[in-house]
Formats: structure tokens, sequence, C-alpha cells
């Protein structure tokens, strides 16, 4: 592979005077690479896209909305906010599947400096309480499910604003999205801080409830720049390479939303990028391979992202052969680890769509690598290189850099990085230092710059694209009055990466069942984080000299009697 060619279009992009130039900045007390060109706040971003007014940009079902009936939209929640007290700093959640209002409540906030809090979808009542505490929003936008959820613990949302959106009825203490989108007005003007917060995003959390991710308005825009930077530099590669001259102006993209938008992988990756190109995003409720299919023929989608499950699922499906996908440019994503074989049964199946991946988390507000094309290809079990805007090594337990291609954790700096965790000192300490973002993952890096991601120094458990702390779910285990001690951990699933796997030993007296122990998990925690193995066992389980269970072994002889039962 030509990879002279990906370092010269590394060069020709970010040198002095271009569009992609690098430059270093004191940010939050440290120095760090940053986009020179970059706006400095998602406000610019979303007011940019005013040039695109005649342009289709919202679609959901049957439901179009061009850019020009979004703005309206966004200056009306703006200034309906405003008029409800809600100042820039405040914060405001979003609670709600993947509706139009989403984005629209997003650019709105955005634009004038209120912080969205996504809120996940699926958490229980319980994780929603606990969000809802740990980041006072003023006013909640929730759909019918959510608002349902809030009704189980009304404590929750005392003394804030509930908007309704898509409700077959609006009860007297929840105010009509009509009401909220009557309101009218031009977008206010408002001076942004780069360093405040655009949105705060939960993780899952090692002491049984999740960390508020606080993305800066820099963050957000650096990792806009990281993604129009890995599309530009692949396709300027491949012309060094091949002499493939890429279409100029580009095609106008049309991208399918496929994943959460409370995730950095739809909302800052996939959204961002093609809202900045004045592009069209097809929004999907929830995933489903069949109707993906459908939306492609009918919407003419370029893109599809997500994880690696759902890329399989694909072009695995029946209909697929029978679609007319030829629109597709790129097919991939990230969230987990993409097998090899999939990578080329990507560039098989597909004639028109190359394969492409990027490894990124909540704590960089979106990707910190990014690989494409015969690059991806040629090193299919590689994340690919470090964005520009980074500077990556990894380090032994003692945080000293290892020599290039020996495996250390992963730590990364850049204007990407997370100010830190909402009222989380403690954990934020944990995780950054000098500005480095310590990732949890173990990798080692070749002589080209590119990041192999070879195993998870954390206790998780990496499910279709959601990260499932071990800690968390043990610790909702052991609220089980019979559980005596448990162990939680994954196994390897060839659809969702990995499973949650739960071993489980009673108090002397009490019996439990697998039955039992899922029904007290659905009480206090999201659907997916339950054990979907469970193994009730008599004898305690092992441990090492200094108490701590050994999960590794235990993993193997759970794994056995699995191959054997299945034999």
């Amino acid at each position: 592979m030509h990879y002279a060619e990906l370092k010269r279009a590394r060069d020709e992009l970010t040198g002095p005077g271009a569009d992609f130039e690098i430059v270093e900045a004191d940010v939050l007390g440290n120095r760090i690479r940053t986009w020179k060109n970059a706006p400095p706040s998602v406000r610019e971003v979303w007011l940019a896209t005013r040039e695109f007014a005649d342009r289709d940009y919202l679609a959901y079902h049957d439901e179009t909305l061009t850019y020009a009936e979004t703005h309206a939209l966004t200056a009306s929640v703006a200034n309906w906010l405003f008029a409800q007290g809600v100042k820039p700093g405040d914060r405001v959640a979003i609670a709600m599947r993947n509706y139009p209002e989403w984005m629209i409540i997003y650019w709105a906030c955005c634009s004038v400096g209120i912080t969205v809090v996504g809120m996940n979808a699926w958490w229980t009542a319980e994780e929603m309480a606990y969000a809802l505490k740990d980041s006072e929003p003023k006013v909640i936008f929730l759909d019918s499910e959510r608002l349902a959820r809030v009704r189980e613990n009304p404590d929750m949302v005392a003394g804030k604003t509930l908007v309704g959106v898509r409700l077959d009825d609006y009860p007297a203490d929840v105010t009509p999205w009509s009401d909220v989108v009557a309101t009218g007005g031009e977008m206010p003007e408002v001076t942004v801080d780069p360093d405040s917060d655009a949105c705060i995003f939960y993780t899952s959390g090692t002491t049984g409830f999740p960390k508020g991710a606080q993305l800066t308005h820099r963050g957000c825009v650096s990792n806009l720049y990281n993604m129009l930077y890995a599309r530009a530099s692949s396709a300027l590669a491949v012309m060094y390479a091949t002499g493939e001259v890429p279409p100029d102006p580009p095609p106008v993209p049309v991208t399918l939303i496929n994943t959460p938008l409370f995730h950095v992988t739809a909302n800052n990756c996939a959204a961002y990028a093609v809202t900045a190109a004045g592009g069209k995003m097809v929004l999907m409720y929830k995933w489903d391979a069949g109707e993906a299919l459908r939306l492609i023929e009918t919407h003419r989608i370029m893109t599809v992202s997500g994880v690696p499950v759902m890329a399989r699922e694909l072009i695995n499906h029946p209909d697929f052969d029978k679609t007319d996908t030829s629109s597709l440019m790129a097919l991939g994503g990230g969230g987990a680890q993409v097998p090899p074989d999939l990578v080329l049964k990507i560039e098989e199946k597909v004639a028109t769509a190359r394969p492409n991946t990027g490894y990124g988390m909540t704590e960089t507000c979106g990707i910190i690598t990014s690989v494409a094309a015969d690059f991806y290809v040629d090193r299919p079990d590689s994340a690919g290189p470090a964005m520009p805007s980074y500077e990556a090594k990894c380090v032994d337990p003692d945080g000293n850099e290892v020599p290039q291609g020996e495996t250390g954790e992963l730590w990364v700096r850049g204007s990407s990085v997370i100010k830190g965790y909402i009222n989380r000192p403690d954990a934020t300490a944990e995780t950054i230092t000098d500005g480095w973002l310590h990732t949890g993952d173990i990798a080692r890096i070749d002589e080209d710059g590119f990041i192999y991601i070879v195993d998870r120094k954390k206790d998780m458990v990496l499910r279709g694209g959601e990260n499932i702390y071990c800690a968390e779910v043990e610790a909702g285990l052991y609220r089980h009055p019979a559980v005596a001690e448990c162990s939680v951990f994954g196994l390897p699933d060839e659809r969702l990466g990995e499973e949650v796997a739960a071993a489980i030993v009673a108090k002397p007296g009490e019996t439990l069942s697998e039955d039992a122990i899922r029904e007290h998990c659905l009480t206090i925690m999201a659907k997916h984080k339950v054990p979907r193995f469970i193994w009730i066992l008599d004898e305690a389980l092992p441990r090492n000299a200094s108490g701590k269970f050994l999960k590794r072994d235990l993993k193997e002889q759970l794994l056995q009697q699995l191959a054997q039962a299945s034999s």
C-alpha cells in the first residue's frame, strides 16, 4: 500500500495556510494541538448552514424538513427557552428516540450557549432519576416512553419544566411541542465560550452509576474537523496513489442515522459531518436491517455507519441482493472492534462502497482515529492513524511511554478531549493527566502511526457498541437480598461482539433462579445491561491471594461448559 501518499496528504492538508492547518494553543491549562481554522463554537457550525436553505435536511418516515424550516424551528426553541428563564450555561435534557426534534433542540441549545444533556433512551426510571439529579436541567424534552418512566418517580422532575414531543395526549403539567415552536423570532445573538459545555453525554460508571462527560464547544467542533479531515485525507491519498480524481464539487451527502443520537457516534460524528456539508439526515427510530435497506434505496443513502453488527446484518439480510445499494459510498462504523472478515465482506458485497472505521469514545467527543478504503482493506485489524489534532502514545503501568510497536495503555491528548466529568473531580483526575486522556484500551502503534487495539484495561463489556461496566452490573446484582457474591464479565458473541455474563453464588439457605435474577435486574438497569448468561454456582467464586475474583479463570470455565452443552 501507498502509505507515503497518506503521509503526503496529511502534510499537504495540515501545513501552514492549508484548510486543515494544525497549530498549538493553550486550552484549559494545557498546550495542545488544534485546528487553526475551526470555528470557535457549535453556534457558528449551525448558523453557517443557512446557505443550504432550500435543501432537504431531516427525513423521518414521510416527514421532511429543509434547512430553512429547521433554522426557523431552532430559533423558536431558543427564544422559548429564554422566555422560560433558561440562560446560557444552564442545562436542558433531551430524553427521546431519534426524532427530528432531537436535532432541532440540540442545535437550538448549542447556538445560544445552553448545555444539552443527552439522556440514554434505554435507561430505567432509576437511571434517569440519577442523571437528572446529577445534571440538574431546567427543562426536559421527552417522548411518551420517557414520560412514562418519569411518572414512576415524579420527584425526579420536581421543579423542572417538561415538554412533550409526539405524545398522544398532553397532561396539564407537560408543555406541548407545538407551543414551543410557535414562539417564532430570530436566533438570539449570543457569544459562546469555546471551552463551555456544548453537551453532557453519560458514560457507563465503574461504581454503579454513569458519569456525565463534559463535551465542550471546542471539542465538538474539533471532532467535526477530524471527520472532515479524515474524508479529505483519504480521498487525496487515493488520488496520489491511483490517479483517481475525486469529484469536484463532491456530491451532497445523504446519511442514515441508525444509532442513537445520545451517543457521539450518531450525534457528533455522523450528524455533524452531514450537516456541515449541507446534506440530508435520514433518521431511524430503531435499528432494523430490512428497514435500513428500504431507506437506502428510497433516499439514495451514501453513508451508513454504526457498530459492526449493523454492517454485518445489512449485508447478510435476505433482501440485500434485491435492493439497489448503488448509492452507497461508505459502509462501516466504530464503537467496537471490527472483525477483519467483515472488512473483506463489505469490499466483496458492496461494489460502490468502501469499508471504513474509526476508533473513539465519548471522552474524545467522537473519533481518535479513522481509516478507509484500500488502507483499511490492507490492515483490517487496525483502527487507523490518530487524527492530526491528537498526540498519541502507549504507556506502561507507571505512565512511561513504551517503544514503538510495543503494547501499553493508549493515551491521547488533543482539542477534542473532554473537560472532565460533572460532579466527579475524582474520576476526572483518574482519567485525565495534564491533558492526556487515559483511554483504558491496550494498544500498539506501528511505524506508520496506525493504532491497533489489542485488549481492554477497563473491566468492561462492549455489547453492540454500548460500554457496560462490570462493576455497575455487579453493584445491581448485590442489591438482590439472596446474592452472596457475583462476578460479571463478557463472553464473545458473533452478532454483538460481546454479551454480558454473570456467575452468582446465593447466600446460605437462599435459592436463586435465572428468571429471578433477570426480573430483579430489569427493575434497576437498562435492558442491554441485564446478563444474558447466568450461572448459579454452589461453591464460592475462585479468588487470588488478595481476595479478588479470578474472572479470567471463571470465564474459561464457563465457556467450556457452554461448548460442552452445545456439542
